[in-house]
């Protein structure tokens, strides 16, 4: 009979991982710990993900700068939209301060804006041309149903167009100066308040600009 199985013996003390089996004490809890390591850290990247969807989600992204404003238009040449007669080129923006509007048929911030940029036109305060970037038989029945605010347009129906523009939002806003030099940029939908702070305090100071040189 050994020590523990003696009368009034102190039992041995059990550690864990000490002269024991695996089972209980052993094998199981490494293997446990990485079992719950591999199914904690994905759903921690995907938080962190979605976290920072969220915070880019709250950006304003018509903060975002342009690397255009100052340069001249890209050189390009479109026809226009299928069922409209002006095509819209680099050369057309020189000589007059305008707005180039570019704009999609299946966005719906493109159908928010589109009021503010008809009663721009109607305004007569600066020509609007727009740029599409649609097949052009939705692009034709987008104006049609719509109304049309724009004096040219260009078919970009390749999107090559939009990569000289440095394009990468559905629908961006330039003013251009009489110089044909990039004003402005503005990144998302216009809004009245865009329009009234922005756009038209800026197209009057080219203009004044453009009289006195």
């Amino acid at each position: 009979m050994n020590a523990s199985q003696q009368p009034g013996a102190t039992p041995r003390e059990v550690q864990p991982g000490v002269g024991n089996p695996p089972g209980r004490y052993g094998a199981r809890r490494p293997a446990a710990w990485r079992r719950r390591t591999i199914l904690v850290t994905p759903l921690a990247v995907f938080g962190s993900l979605v976290v920072a969807f969220g915070f880019s989600l709250g950006r304003n992204v018509t903060l975002v700068p342009s690397p255009l404003i100052g340069k001249p238009v890209p050189n390009f040449d479109l026809p226009p939209v299928l069922g409209r007669r002006l095509g819209l080129s680099g050369a057309d923006l020189h000589g007059e301060v305008s707005l180039v509007n570019v704009f999609v048929s299946w966005c719906v911030a493109c159908r928010e804006e589109h009021p503010h940029l008809l009663r721009l036109a109607r305004r007569g305060v600066v020509p609007v041309h727009g740029l599409n970037k649609d097949p052009p038989q939705n692009a034709a029945c987008w104006l049609n149903e719509m109304g049309g605010p724009y004096t040219r347009t260009g078919a970009d129906r390749n999107g090559r167009v939009a990569i000289y523009w440095g394009i990468y939002g559905v629908l961006e806003t330039y003013i251009i100066g009489a110089d044909g030099r990039i004003a402005f940029e503005h990144i998302g939908a216009v809004t009245s308040q865009v329009l009234e702070e922005a756009i038209l305090p800026l197209v009057a100071r080219l203009r004044r600009e453009e009289a006195g040189s």
